[in-house]
This record gives C-alpha cells, sequence and structure tokens, in this order.
C-alpha cells in the first residue's frame, strides 16, 4: 500500500473528522500508533492543517463508512495517487517556510543559465509568481543583495527530469525558428 500524499496531516484529518480508530488511522497513514495518539492528545498539531483525503481522491466517503462500522477493516486507498498529482491535476507544492527564501536563489540560477525561459516556465518549475520573477530579473527584490544563483534541483524546487524537460522544450523552439 503506498502512504498517503501528507502522512500527518491526512492523520489529524482522520483524527477530527472521523470515527475510526487510531489503529486504523496508523495503518493507513503508515505511522506507528503512538504517534497518531500523540497527534490526537497533543497540542504538537496546533497550526497544523488537517489534509482530507476524500477531496485529494485518496479515500472515499463508502470506504471511511466502511472502516468505522467495523473496527478491525483497513482502510484501502481508492486509487493510486502519484505525489505529483491530484485527481489528475497538477497540485501546487508547498514549501516549507525554511525554504521560501531559497527560492529567489533558484529563480537567479534559472535566470542566468536559461535566460530564455519565460517567466511561466520558471514559475512552474520553482513554483512562484511572476512578479517575484521579475523583482529577480530586475535585481528590485527585496533581499537582491543576498542572492546567489543555485539549482533549483539542488534546492529542492524541481526534480531534473522537469528541467530537463523544459529545457528541451527550450532548444526544441530554438532549432525550429
Amino acid at each position: 500500500m503506498t502512504a498517503p500524499l501528507m502522512p500527518k496531516a491526512t492523520a489529524v484529518w482522520l483524527i477530527e473528522n472521523t470515527a475510526l480508530t487510531f489503529e486504523q488511522i496508523a495503518t493507513f497513514c503508515v505511522l506507528h500508533m503512538l504517534e497518531v495518539q500523540n497527534l490526537a492528545d497533543s497540542e504538537a498539531t496546533h497550526g497544523m492543517v488537517g489534509f482530507d483525503p476524500i477531496a485529494s481522491g485518496q479515500l472515499t466517503l463508502e470506504e471511511i463508512h466502511r472502516c468505522e462500522k467495523d473496527t478491525s477493516a483497513i482502510l484501502k486507498m481508492s486509487v493510486a495517487v502519484s505525489a505529483d498529482s491530484v485527481l489528475g491535476k497538477k497540485r501546487s507544492r508547498y514549501t516549507p517556510l525554511a525554504k521560501r527564501q531559497e527560492r529567489p536563489d533558484a529563480i537567479a540560477w534559472l535566470v542566468k543559465y536559461y535566460p530564455d525561459l519565460t517567466d511561466t516556465q520558471i514559475s512552474r518549475l520553482v513554483g512562484t509568481t511572476k512578479l517575484t520573477i521579475e523583482a529577480v530579473r530586475n535585481r528590485s527584490h527585496w533581499n537582491a543583495q543576498n542572492i546567489k544563483p543555485r539549482s533549483p534541483v539542488q534546492l529542492g524546487f524541481c526534480a531534473q527530469s522537469e528541467l530537463d524537460a523544459v529545457v528541451g522544450n527550450l532548444k526544441i523552439n530554438h532549432e525550429a525558428s
């Protein structure tokens, strides 16, 4: 069985919105049962937003009701959900606060080594806004003096295959014109 996209956030949602046992939630979320108990008992989850497995297509309401009735039943993921998509759509990426300050570095690297990339392509690779990209290009970003170009792949904003695909399309478009 594959793990849910965001196991702890999914566990928080299941704890708050269902009558499932801690054991059922732990099995589904691939967490230790004590971790699930801690999430339920502790204020460690204060501020943590639950991730709805029904909205993401990982579970159905019928599956939850089935397991609520039979406490020995194990939740089954409704479809194989990839880490890059939810319900067939590209999902927005969550970037931890600590990594957000590195986003301008990734933008600067892309602008430096691939100046022909459009703002839309950079935005999709790094997960940022066009305003931020424009500010980095113009060196009008509020932290411009501290920006050091670093690879978005090494920083974890995109996969090498995604970067290669965008750069490959760029080269094909140049050869065609």
